[in-house]
């Protein structure tokens, strides 16, 4: 069975057939770094990821591009409020998205272009519209390019939307364009922008429209058509409906699938950094709660399901997380960690489905079940054969206990040796205790190991612990 994914374009749901066979181009807008990252961000980084990581399993060749938007509005409105340049918010920004991506152990992109990286190949696309009459000159000199919607008659067709319906800014919107619904391709330079702030360009000094960016950089490192361009779905429109607008008006057949990852809310709104009601990567760490367990949270549900956030869902998840967890723990103490290379045939049906990962879960609990059964039978064969399929299946979804990325993800890291150092220390005063059928000492080491947040669990191998929950 081949991949089939839902298309946005088509409003259904088709089969993925790439342009060259064994080879996958994906373009995925990416974050304006105007701000630390949420983890309503965080979960279109898990859901393309998974898609991603299943692509590499049935054995394509995947070029992951994910751009940064590095300037735009909100970020300039920073670096005059603060003082600070605006590259230099940027790039904090930037750098505590990338630690956050690291930690929910998100491949790296193969390209991961940045807007002020890139700004010839943007003069060279709204070029090629003013010249094919697609864009023009903001008249009155004020530096602007704006793209003509009317100049292409299929504007909307992405997002459902018909024009005509679309209605004037109650402000009067900006008087240099000739009809309120184009929208800048080149935004000239602004008196109380920063100076550093612009580039110059045939039209005068300035700096790139939000849209134009992403239409050039996917050219840039994909080509003028490519396989899938993925997103949250609040980038339908105008987002997407301008990129697809300004790139086949410019000649380019631009993206070929429209993959879109439903919100993260949190209340009756999505989750946003300007709406103030956000959740972020150190508040769950605050919580006593993993990475990993953030990964599992977000990863579970469909992708195209909406995701109604609440600190009780997420510590359900971690705790069916650590049942996962368990078994792969248990089971390699008794056969080793094996070598997990094929999934069941279950589960590859399910991603196939327009990647059901709720499916897909169904599927990995159905073998710990087989191998719990195994455990307690002591088959070693049968929990051998549970344990590769069980870790295969979550190395798709990221999720593999000892995939060496999540190394270093339990809370409190920096302090890892000295705890395990503690924890060892309580568990030989107990395993003495136990030895001398001092069983009140003994319990009472493991009572307080468990207000600590910590778990024991007797084993074959010996005693065995894990972070609890508090």
């Amino acid at each position: 069975m081949s991949l089939r994914l839902y298309d946005t374009a088509t409003r259904s749901v088709r089969d993925f057939v790439p342009m060259t066979p064994g080879q996958v181009g994906i373009y995925l807008c990416g974050l304006t770094v105007q701000s630390t990252p949420h983890i309503g961000h965080l979960r279109s980084a898990v859901n393309y990821d998974v898609l991603r990581r299943w692509l590499l399993h049935t054995n394509y060749e995947v070029t992951f591009v994910r751009n940064v938007t590095d300037v735009d509005d909100k970020i300039l409105e920073k670096s005059n409020s603060s003082g600070r340049p605006f590259w230099a918010i940027a790039y904090e920004n930037r750098l505590a998205l990338d630690a956050d991506y690291r930690a929910l152990n998100v491949l790296p992109p193969t390209y991961e272009p940045l807007a002020t990286g890139h700004i010839p190949e943007m003069h060279e696309l709204i070029a090629e519209l003013i010249r094919t009459d697609h864009a023009y000159a903001a008249a009155g000199g004020t530096g602007d390019v704006y793209f003509d919607v009317q100049s292409y008659p299929q504007y909307g067709a992405l997002s459902g939307q018909n024009p005509d319906d679309m209605r004037p800014p109650s402000d009067g919107g900006e008087p240099d364009k000739r009809d309120y619904r184009d929208f800048a391709l080149w935004k000239g330079v602004k008196a109380d922008e920063p100076a550093d702030a612009s580039w110059p360009s045939p039209w005068g000094p300035g700096r790139p429209g939000w849209h134009i960016e992403c239409s050039a950089m996917a050219r840039r490192y994909l080509g003028d058509e490519f396989d899938i361009h993925g997103g949250g779905l609040d980038l339908t429109f105008p987002h997407h409906e301008n990129e697809i607008a300004q790139s086949r008006s410019a000649g380019l057949p631009f993206a070929r699938h429209w993959v879109h990852h439903a919100l993260l809310n949190l209340g009756e709104a999505k989750m946003s950094k300007s709406l103030g009601n956000v959740i972020d990567l150190p508040s769950v760490r605050a919580q006593g709660l993993r990475p990993v367990e953030l990964r599992y949270y977000l990863g579970t549900p469909h992708y195209r399901s909406r995701i109604d956030y609440s600190d009780e869902s997420l510590r359900e998840a971690a705790v069916a997380y650590r049942r996962i967890e368990g078994f792969v723990q248990r089971a390699q103490e008794i056969v080793g960690p094996g070598r997990p290379k094929d999934v069941p045939p279950a589960f590859a049906a399910a991603m196939n489905d327009d990647l059901n990962t709720s499916a897909a879960l169904a599927v990995v609990h159905d073998c710990i079940r087989e191998g719990n059964t195994a455990l307690a039978a002591g088959d070693e064969a049968g929990i051998r054969g549970a344990l590769t399929a069980v870790r295969a299946m979550l190395g798709v979804l990221g999720l593999d206990p000892l995939d060496e990325a999540w190394t270093g993800n339990a809370p409190q890291n920096d302090l890892k040796p000295v705890v395990d150092s503690l924890v060892k220390l309580a568990l030989e005063q107990r395993t003495q205790a136990r030895a001398r059928k001092d069983w009140a000492a003994a319990d009472s080491v493991r009572d307080q190991l468990k207000n600590a947040g910590i778990q024991v669990e007797d084993t074959p191998a010996g005693p065995r612990w894990t972070v609890g929950e508090h």
